[in-house]
């Protein structure tokens, strides 16, 4: 019963948040810094997300070309940059990662 009170108490909280956000979401107007700094906020966090798990994997720096984590983010970012296509640079990326680290283990 417990968990079920649980997760009842996170739903109020977490729709509360948001239903008052969306609510007066078209009252609100930013000014023009605030909205040309926000551009910036995925970037920053896809940095913040991607930079320790590629060259962090294990929780220690690891910056090596033995390091497949880095050598399936350099495929993907030049995939990314030369095709500017989100499914090929995926996997393109990961293809890279795959083979790299068959070449290391083995």
């Amino acid at each position: 019963m417990n968990e079920v009170l649980l997760i009842f108490g996170m739903f109020v909280v977490t729709f509360g948040i948001r239903y008052v956000l969306f609510a007066v979401a078209d009252n609100i107007e930013f000014p023009d810094k605030l909205k040309r700094a926000l551009n910036y906020v995925p970037i920053a966090v896809l940095t913040a997300i991607i930079f320790p798990a590629v060259f962090m994997p294990k929780g220690e720096f690891y910056a090596s070309i033995e390091n497949p984590y880095i050598v399936g983010a350099i495929v993907a970012i030049a995939i990314s940059f030369w095709r500017k296509n989100m499914l090929l640079t995926v996997v393109a990326g990961l293809a890279a990662f795959a083979a790299w680290k068959w070449l290391i283990i083995s």
